[in-house]
């Protein structure tokens, strides 16, 4: 979040307000980044916390955060603090959404103080997963091949995922860094940060497109693309690489425009490539009659339009512009390099393991169940993206209130707001499993009316989501660890579920069990009760505790035996 105001905490003194699990991540975040002091305000000033009365000591602070729900709709008016009393506040952040602009930030904004939530990111979130979205739905409905079409697009998923994942490496790597520098005043070496990573972006899309040129056969064979499938996968991979190049510069150095404060153009950039490819997509697919390949030509063309206004912002308008490095730069730069792939390594493992799963699941399909079913695994994957957004919203809205009361000290708010997170998610849930199972051809009609594509789409739309409602366990386990700080619970639940239980299980299922295509569908709901049940379990068997011991605790301070 702080990234698109290009706040930076390094050598600086920062307050964060609230204790919360929010606050725990945030003090370990600006820990890293080189804080010279760190201050935590709550209510009662508890062990290792100031309250907000002592505040009046520290009006020299250079960064404040606020960590807690306080001016959230619809309590939009409230607010902890006034920043006219902190007149070295060279830095906002709000982790609040709704409103767009809190009390605090609309305080920042009349003092000419840089700020940020995260909507601007979370737009371009949306923005990116509507592009994909409506991409297929458009290949879907190409005349006569329509269904082939999106089997064969569904097998460069997974190319397209990898080639996102390098991009971000460079970017998100890169971008903590640059403002770290900016932070200290030193616009040259945050220069050099940035045009390391732009270097790394190039060198390493020319690479990319260089393998996936003389692989893309073998690779998508690996893949699990049958020889009809090669007829329109082939052309829509070799098309979709000539656009690595820009694809790669528009999502890798975006992070570098919002870094230095220039989050709506942030956005922007996201937005341009999105509409620019809804509106170009039927033009080429339909009225061109170009089909498959009309489809890729359009994504390339929109993904050039993007970068071109990231290149042209990032050399003519930002404040630190970018270029290459030159050659005499390159041997000065390598730390730079490996602090950035360090960085940048974490996000990058979970894209590869998305896409691990895409792979093994379309190979197993190609050979138990033919072309079609790959098309239909990538209709039921959309389906999923589509429900699962509600989730992620429900999801988002309640980690700030989990993390308040868990900082707070408040251990019958959290069970409360823990409660009413599970129930949103389970009735949100029912709904949704209720239409898949009873009007299933509802939500495939949105992609595709192939008669023989539904046939077969309709039973494997229902086993895969035969035990959904076991998933929420895993969305409210790995909520409540993420917003109480447990960062490591929430990766290790995420990863065993994916790659160790759903991979083997794709292999197992359809061969060892005979089961065929059914044992690729039927993966995810096993995947989902063993996976979704041992993270749900495991939160019980500690959190509960936890808020219990702090429930006892608190009573004893109540009581006068402790002090």
């Amino acid at each position: 979040i702080s990234a698109p105001a290009g706040i930076s905490f390094s050598g600086k003194k920062v307050l964060i307000l609230g204790n919360g699990g929010t606050s725990l991540t945030a003090r370990k975040a600006i820990s890293d980044q080189g804080a010279a002091q760190i201050l935590i305000a709550s209510r009662r000033g508890e062990s290792g916390c100031i309250s907000y009365e002592d505040l009046k000591s520290h009006r020299d602070v250079e960064v404040i955060i606020n960590t807690t729900p306080v001016g959230t709709y619809p309590d939009n008016g409230k607010h902890l603090i006034e920043l006219s009393e902190f007149p070295a506040c060279g830095g906002v952040i709000d982790v609040i959404y709704n409103p767009f602009k809190t009390v605090l930030l609309q305080q920042a904004e009349e003092l000419k103080i840089p700020h940020s939530n995260g909507l601007p990111m979370l737009v371009a979130q949306i923005l990116s997963l509507l592009y994909n979205i409506v991409d297929r739905i458009y290949i879907a409905r190409i005349p006569n091949v329509g269904t082939a079409a999106l089997g064969a697009v569904g097998l460069c998923f997974p190319v397209i995922v990898i080639i996102t994942a390098f991009s971000n490496l460079f970017g998100s790597g890169g971008a903590p860094l640059f403002s770290i520098e900016r932070g200290k005043n030193e616009p040259q070496e945050a220069k050099k940060i940035m045009n390391t990573s732009f270097s790394m972006v190039c060198i390493c899309a020319v690479v990319l497109m260089a393998i996936g040129f003389l692989f893309a056969h073998p690779i998508l064979v690996l893949f699990g693309a049958s020889k009809d499938a090669l007829v329109y996968a082939y052309p829509y991979l070799m098309l979709y690489l000539i656009g690595t190049l820009p694809s790669m510069i528009a999502t890798g150095m975006n992070p570098f425009i919002n870094a230095q404060g220039y989050s709506t153009i942030g956005m922007l950039s996201v937005t341009i490539g999105a509409v620019a490819n809804l509106l170009l997509d039927p033009l080429f697919i339909f009225v061109f009659g170009l089909g498959v390949r009309g489809a890729a030509i359009a994504t390339v063309i929109s993904q050039t339009l993007s970068a071109a206004f990231v290149f042209f912002f990032l050399t003519k308008k930002a404040e630190l512009k970018v270029r290459l490095l030159k050659k005499e730069e390159l041997a000065s730069c390598t730390a730079y390099a490996k602090n950035i792939v360090s960085l940048g390594t974490a996000g990058f493992i979970m894209q590869l393991t998305n896409s691990l799963v895409t792979i093994v699941c379309n190979n197993v399909l190609s050979v138990t169940g033919g072309d079609i079913y790959i098309s239909v695994m990538t209709i039921v994957s959309s389906v999923r993206q589509l429900v699962e957004t509600p989730i992620y919203a429900i999801n988002e809205g309640t980690s700030p209130i989990l993390s308040y009361n868990y900082g707070a000290r408040r251990p019958s708010r959290v069970r409360k707001a823990g409660v009413m997170m599970a129930l949103m998610i389970l009735g949100y849930t029912a709904v949704m499993w209720s239409i898949i199972i009873i009007a299933p051809k509802t939500l495939i009609g949105i992609f595709s009316s192939d008669a023989m594509l539904m046939k077969d789409a309709v039973p494997a739309l229902k086993q895969y989501f035969a035990a959904f409602i076991c998933m929420d366990m895993q969305y409210i386990g790995q909520t409540v660890f993420k917003s109480l700080n447990k960062k490591k619970h929430a990766i290790f639940f995420s990863l065993l579920r994916k790659v160790f239980i759903v991979v083997p299980l794709t292999y197992l299922m359809p061969y060892a069990l005979h089961m065929g295509t059914d044992g690729v569908f039927l993966a995810e709901p096993v995947s989902n009760v063993i996976g979704g049940g041992l993270c749900f379990i495991t939160m019980l068997l500690t959190i509960l505790p936890e808020l219990k011991r702090m429930e006892r605790k608190n009573t004893l301070y109540e009581t006068g035996v402790l002090l």
